[in-house]
């Protein structure tokens, strides 16, 4: 895909399937130049050769990484960066639930790394074209969208003392606690991001008929095998809202389900907590070497 900069540009992980890709699907069919990120080949590559057949001129193309690596995170950054000069939309919404606790070759727990610490590096690597937007878009209009879960309603404070749930793992607490600091972190991004120009907004999709638990354990995918759930469609026509319509703007740092704004639990409204999760993260991260 070559960039044409009077288009807009989004980046939206976990393209590959589910609610990503039909994020992806709404946002090239309004025009808009698409990067989509994937972990699995195969479905990485079904999901570019749709898409893009679909796209007006052109407009999407797929980066494969495993985002439980941070390595990898950066590499996607840094391809990016390569590709185009802004990113006018970013939209957080790879990650899932495990069966037991995975470390990765980096020393991380997966669903702690997938779930918050590539989101948080891939936002911060990609600052720089976010604010390149900002510079010059319509105020209001550069946004970051993460994608959480009333999961983080299980938990009632992040353990700063064991944040990747390395001391006693329980896959859906474990998982909580990730959708938790998704709301935290998003908090202190639009409190860091707002006098850039850049609004940060979280939204929840509800339960979305995917591969969301194909990783988790026997009891989650018997959850999800049996619950009614919606189409990815339904959550990405929010995603979709929320990066394109003026109610996804000013002010940031809000929480929305099915095109309204709703209320998280406490716990996610602790800015004190917030502010204390991104200096955690940022202190990991450059242990990591990032």
């Amino acid at each position: 895909m070559t960039i044409d900069a009077e288009r807009r540009v989004a980046l939206v992980t976990g393209a590959s399937s589910g609610i990503g890709k039909s994020t992806a699907v709404k946002l090239a069919a309004r025009g808009w130049q698409v990067i989509g990120v994937g972990r699995d080949p195969e479905r990485s590559a079904a999901a570019e050769a749709e898409i893009a057949a679909a796209a007006p001129a052109g407009g999407f193309c797929m980066v494969r990484a495993d985002f439980t690596l941070m390595a990898e995170v950066k590499r996607v950054a840094d391809e990016v960066g390569g590709r185009t000069g802004y990113i006018d939309v970013l939209v957080n919404n790879a990650g899932g639930v495990r069966d037991r606790q995975y470390i990765t070759a980096e020393g991380t727990e997966a669903t702690f790394a997938a779930n918050h610490l590539a989101p948080f590096l891939l936002t911060r690597e990609l600052m720089p074209l976010l604010k390149a937007s900002a510079a010059s878009r319509p105020s209001g209009t550069t946004r970051v969208i993460a994608v959480s879960s009333t999961a983080h309603r299980m938990i009632d404070a992040l353990d700063f003392d064991d944040l990747q749930s390395l001391g006693g793992f329980q896959p859906a607490f474990a998982y909580g606690r990730a959708k938790l600091a998704n709301i935290l972190f998003t908090r202190e991004l639009a409190r860091r991001a707002e006098p850039e120009g850049i609004v940060a907004q979280v939204m929840h999709p509800g339960l979305v008929a995917s591969n969301f638990a194909s990783h988790g354990d026997e009891g989650m995918r018997t959850y999800m095998a049996s619950a009614a759930a919606v189409s990815p469609d339904e959550p990405a026509e929010t995603l979709a809202w929320l990066a394109t319509e003026p109610a996804g703007g000013h002010p940031g740092g809000r929480y929305f389900y099915q095109q309204a704004e709703e209320t998280p639990s406490a716990a996610a409204q602790d800015d004190a907590a917030a502010r204390r999760l991104w200096a955690e993260s940022e202190t990991l991260l450059a242990k990591l070497g990032f």
